[in-house]
């Protein structure tokens, strides 16, 4: 009935990557001789450390990017399935007919959390989502909440 498969959003590929490094180890090369050749050759050593920094923080980033929830429901199960981006698995299995979807709105900036709640049983989901991203999930999820709880119809007529 329904499936989303939800990830972090991430604007730069790995070809922007390359790029942004090759234009700071340059500017920062350029930057470090211009330091060296007044005598203040230590500053140059700082200037490759800026630029190893920000290699690390992209790279911490990418590796984050590898992050998802799988969210799939069929007429008897709403099943949550988190992976982190280290690969560890978290699963949770709810039944649809029982399982409301709680939002913290913020009048300013929109949705800010959503919850799958079920018998006191509260289910964080689409974290990393922009807030029109989870208004737009949580719209379309709830449709199909709703269509779990109308149950499965027969049309005869095809």
């Amino acid at each position: 009935m329904f499936s989303a498969l939800l990830t972090p959003h991430r604007s730069l590929n790995q070809t922007g990557f390359v790029l942004i490094m090759v234009f700071l180890s340059v500017i920062s090369f350029v930057a470090g001789i211009a330091f060296l050749i007044m005598g203040a050759w230590p500053v140059f050593g700082f200037f490759g450390l800026d630029v190893l920094v920000i290699y690390i923080a992209f790279k911490i980033n990418f590796r984050r990017a590898r992050a998802r929830e799988e969210i799939s429901m069929t007429p008897s199960e709403l099943r949550v399935r988190r992976i982190s981006y280290r690969g560890h698995v978290a699963e949770w299995v709810l039944n649809p007919v029982w399982v409301r979807l709680d939002q913290q709105v913020h009048e300013e900036f929109g949705v800010e959390r959503l919850y799958l709640v079920s018998r006191g049983r509260h289910v964080a989901i689409g974290s990393f989502l922009g807030p029109e991203e989870k208004a737009s999930f949580a719209r379309a999820l709830n449709t199909a909440l709703l269509a779990a709880r109308r149950g499965v119809t027969h049309n005869p007529i095809t």
